[in-house]
């Protein structure tokens, strides 16, 4: 259950307000409006009253409501009108009016607008135009002329709603902080139902603004790119000619008026705004030493492989400042990925979004590796090959994102925990459609038993910890095989082993012999030894060779082999 609290100024706020929850609305979305409950129980209902003007009723109720305030003369308040619209999830029953009726009196008592009992409070009334969704209209001036103690409004009305879930069996909202971003409102909703849109105007917007601050390392370019995914920007300037701010619109979007309907980047979410997008750019800004050339590719999937270590280890705005530049790659890596695993990505990114703000302010000094190999790899898209580099950075996306969501936990940063969670459904199914042909193309090209058993036990002398687990699983012909390819491009693959378990324990890897194939694939790529170094692994790969080959706990080498075959059978 959704409670928003709007305000109102002005003389004729309450009978704007009262016209517009009986009219047809702005996309003709009311149907039925009526009253559910109000102050004293039997105020003039304009959606009740057949043998009269509804436009007389309406007036005499605007006038009941605002008679407290009238009463104060030049003493009122400047702000005079408490507005509450109270929305259902599209998953919840249908609630009945007396349902609504009783939410209403228990919203206007948290608020300390009416608390039970209290004759001279606030007047207010409950307004329902759909099935999902009440609107409650208060004048902020008692009965008694007092003012009401509305202090934390908006949290007290927040908590009552939890309750309020609780007791009618509706879904549960995770508590805010108040960071999350403003949620498309109904019209928004209507008006993309009607331009056959599947999300909102506010959303798409959102999507683009975070795609260009993610991609952009300057406030030029970044304004380059809003204007490059087709937007119409409109920029904010003040006396002196300095850019102050930004607004968006998407082209055909218009008002009644035949406008474009504009979104400033602050009221798209809180992190979009032109200062804090400055912040994030200077903060992040590439180092101008000069780097050895790398991997775009590797280079992300290191940087990302670090964020648990920052997670665990490092400081709160460390962590934040992590999660923060991990929302801006998935929001770019739909960019980069196959048809076939875009669309989970995007949806990973949308939801993940909110897990990337928090109280906690985010201290970006140590992300700009992973935000500029990003950017790199969206400067050069064909780099991906074979789609292996993007099925080794997922793999690790995949751990960054479960380790953000514990941290969110142990924070009690519930919103962003659910969020991440979320993201993981994504990530994975992505993942899977993009890694699993990978990883079954890899399996035709295992080595013989005599090179896998000799592997086998490399494994089990580096990770006897995972090594049953490993060689059991389905994963364990592709890793043979990586193993396979990197000694034959001249690398010691138990070596390889070793600096692949050495960059980080398996023990949080939800499948280690797939961690250990993505692994080795990258180290595999790195160039081959020298040809002393390559005459020094082959001595001592012919000593190891000697040594006899213990088998796997419970299974030997053979049969192991054998039960591989047949599962890719």
């Amino acid at each position: 259950m959704i409670p928003k609290i709007i305000l109102g100024k002005g003389a004729r706020a309450t009978r704007r307000l009262i016209s517009y929850l009986y009219g047809l609305g702005s996309a003709n979305e009311h149907t039925d409006p009526h009253l559910v409950a109000s102050w004293n129980g039997f105020a003039p209902d304009p959606g009740r009253s057949p043998h009269r003007n509804p436009k007389d009723v309406e007036n005499q109720l605007a006038t009941q409501l605002d008679q407290p305030v009238k009463m104060l003369g030049d003493k009122a308040p400047a702000t005079t009108l408490w507005h509450c619209p109270v929305r259902a999830a599209p998953e919840d029953p249908i609630l009945t009016d007396t349902q609504w009726a009783d939410i209403a009196r228990r919203i206007v008592a948290a608020a300390s607008l009416a608390p039970e009992g209290d004759e001279e409070a606030c007047r207010w009334v409950a307004v329902r135009h759909a099935d999902d969704r009440i609107h409650i209209a208060a004048t902020l001036v008692r009965q008694d002329g007092r003012r009401p103690r509305r202090d934390h409004d908006i949290r007290a009305v927040q908590r009552e709603a939890r309750k309020i879930e609780i007791d009618f069996g509706l879904r549960r909202l995770k508590p805010g902080d108040g960071t999350a971003a403003k949620r498309p409102t109904s019209k928004e909703h209507f008006e993309a139902k009607r331009q056959g849109r599947e999300t909102t105007s506010r959303e798409i917007l959102r999507t683009r603004v975070r795609r260009a601050v993610a991609a952009a390392s300057s406030e030029t370019e970044f304004f380059a790119l809003l204007e490059a995914t087709g937007m119409n920007v409109r920029p904010k300037t003040g006396p002196s000619g300095d850019t102050l701010g930004y607004s968006v619109a998407l082209p055909g979007d218009l008002n009644k008026h035949g406008e474009p309907v504009w979104f400033s980047g602050s009221t798209l979410a809180g992190d979009l705004s032109l200062p804090k997008i400055r912040h994030r750019l200077t903060a992040t800004s590439p180092e101008h030493a000069a780097a050895r050339a790398a991997d775009p590719w590797h280079q992300a999937t290191a940087a990302t492989e670090r964020i648990p270590h920052h997670l665990t280890h490092g400081g709160a705005e460390t962590a934040q400042g992590q999660i923060v530049a991990l929302g801006a790659a998935l929001d770019l890596l739909p960019l980069t990925a196959p048809s076939q695993a875009r669309r989970e990505l995007e949806r990973a990114a949308a939801v993940f979004e909110r897990a990337t703000r928090s109280r906690i302010a985010a201290d970006l000094g140590s992300t700009r590796a992973l935000r500029n190999s990003i950017q790199t790899i969206l400067l050069t898209p064909t780099a991906t090959g074979d789609g292996a580099a993007l099925a080794m950075l997922l793999d690790a996306v995949l751990i960054a994102v479960s380790f953000a969501r514990h941290w969110h936990h142990t924070h009690q940063h519930a919103q962003q925990e659910a969020a991440a969670h979320q993201a993981l459904v994504h990530l994975q199914t992505a993942y899977a459609q993009v890694a699993v042909p990978l990883l079954d193309t890899l399996a035709r090209r295992v080595p013989g038993p005599q090179t896998t058993h000799r592997y086998a036990r490399h494994l089990q002398e580096a990770a006897p910890k995972h090594a049953d687990r490993i060689l059991n699983d389905p994963a364990w012909d592709a890793l043979a095989a990586v193993l396979a390819e990197a000694e034959t491009a001249g690398h010691n693959p138990a070596t390889l082993l070793e600096q692949a378990l050495g960059r980080r324990t398996l023990d949080d890897a939800r499948n280690p012999a797939r961690a250990l194939a993505w692994r080795i694939h990258r180290l595999g790529q790195r160039h081959t030894p020298s040809s002393r170094a390559q005459a020094a692994m082959a001595r001592s790969t012919v000593r190891r060779s000697t040594a006899p080959i213990p088998p796997p706990t419970g299974s030997t080498p053979t049969a192991a082999r054998s039960s591989s075959h047949s599962r890719r059978r």
